[in-house]
């Protein structure tokens, strides 16, 4: 069985001040080059731990990397927790979320190494096409800044909708010029918008959320996100000043081996590209 631990926001928020406590406390954060101990990540279920687990079931023991992997639902705790030192790493986000992240929250967080791809889609369960979609339909759309724009600009690149010239990683709905159907758009956590799907015309979700959600991005999105020159490619991520931690290197070479390449490519079937 395997040794991870899944986490709620509810959960963690209870536990925050222990958490907090035991980590100022702790040799790590008084500056100390000691890095014994399990290596611990934060991560969403999927595919972020499934890949994690791939590599702590087949790879680790044998690069001498002793690594635990914590679940996470939400797109918060696990950068604050990073930041806290509640876990070591976390592996989840990409560059414009963990960049407005850090500036909305004053954290310090720093990428290490960039593994995949999750490409953003457009479901529904009422129409099969995107051209189909009704005048008024309603679509859900993730609530953060950087997920919102990047389902904009997802819908923007496929005729939807006409976005701003120069609309960057805030884009809302505000900064729709053209609209031919009178779309909507529903608001709601991205960790909701799978959910949300019996409730709107469509709604466009993250490839983990619908990979959670027994969704086939490959073969089930109205219209996918390409791949090409993405700049949201999920990567590992530490507290800055912690790069240098050996057990994060070892993970950093293991992550972006060509045994995790098959891995991804065997197992997601295009709803889950490798970035290296």
């Amino acid at each position: 069985m395997r040794n991870t631990a899944k986490f709620t926001t509810a959960v963690l928020a209870a536990g925050a001040l222990t958490f907090g406590l035991t980590a100022c406390g702790s040799d790590k954060d008084s500056g100390s080059s000691d890095y014994s101990g399990p290596l611990v990540v934060a991560a969403s279920p999927t595919p972020h731990a499934e890949i994690l687990n791939f590599v702590k079931d087949k790879l680790a023991k044998k690069a001498g990397l002793d690594l635990e992997v914590k679940e996470f639902t939400d797109y918060i705790t696990p950068n604050t927790a990073t930041e806290d030192g509640s876990v070591d790493a976390n592996y989840f986000q990409n560059q414009p979320y963990l960049d407005d992240f850090n500036k909305k929250r004053g954290t310090h967080i720093a990428p290490v190494v960039t593994v995949h791809l999750e490409p953003l889609g457009l479901y529904s369960h009422k129409v099969k096409k995107a051209d189909a979609l009704k005048s008024g339909a309603t679509i859900a759309v993730p609530n953060d800044a950087v997920n919102e724009a990047r389902a904009l600009k997802l819908l923007a690149a496929n005729g939807l909708i006409t976005l701003k010239d120069g609309v960057g990683t805030e884009a809302t709905p505000q900064d729709i010029t053209k609209n031919p159907k009178d779309l909507k758009f529903k608001e709601v956590e991205a960790a909701q918008t799978a959910r949300s799907l019996d409730d709107v015309d469509a709604a466009v979700i993250n490839g983990n959320y619908a990979i959670s959600a027994g969704i086939k991005p490959a073969k089930d999105a109205l219209v996918l996100e390409s791949a090409k020159n993405s700049p949201y490619g999920n990567f590992l991520a530490v507290k800055e000043g912690n790069q240098k931690d050996p057990r994060v290197k070892k993970l950093a070479k293991l992550l972006t081996s060509p045994e995790v390449k098959k891995f991804i490519e065997d197992k997601y079937q295009g709803s889950v590209i490798p970035s290296f």
